[in-house]
């Protein structure tokens, strides 16, 4: 019933996927992921908090302060230009 001539196989080389897509879809993760944190960059600012106080006996006088800062271009640009270069040996990759 089950062991007929109707009986289908599936190859082993289609179970188990060869080291070259494999390596292919790794470089273009890291493309994509490095693309995607270049532009977040230049987009997200990045919170910094100070605390600026003096302690003298029991008392403790202080000032906290907050801001926002992007990141400099020139980070955002080498995220931005790393992601593509991944992206394109992963896809001359075969």
């Amino acid at each position: 019933m089950f062991g007929g001539k109707f009986a289908y196989t599936i190859p082993a080389t289609m179970l188990v996927p060869s080291r070259e897509v494999f390596h292919m879809k790794r470089s273009t993760l890291i493309g994509v992921v490095l693309l995607v944190l270049g532009l977040l960059a230049f987009v997200v600012p990045i919170p910094q908090r100070e605390d600026h106080s003096v302690k003298i006996g029991d008392a403790k006088i202080g000032v906290q302060t907050q801001s926002s800062q992007k990141l400099p271009p020139v980070v955002g640009i080498v995220l931005v230009g790393g992601g593509v270069l991944a992206l394109v040996l992963g896809s001359r990759e075969r």
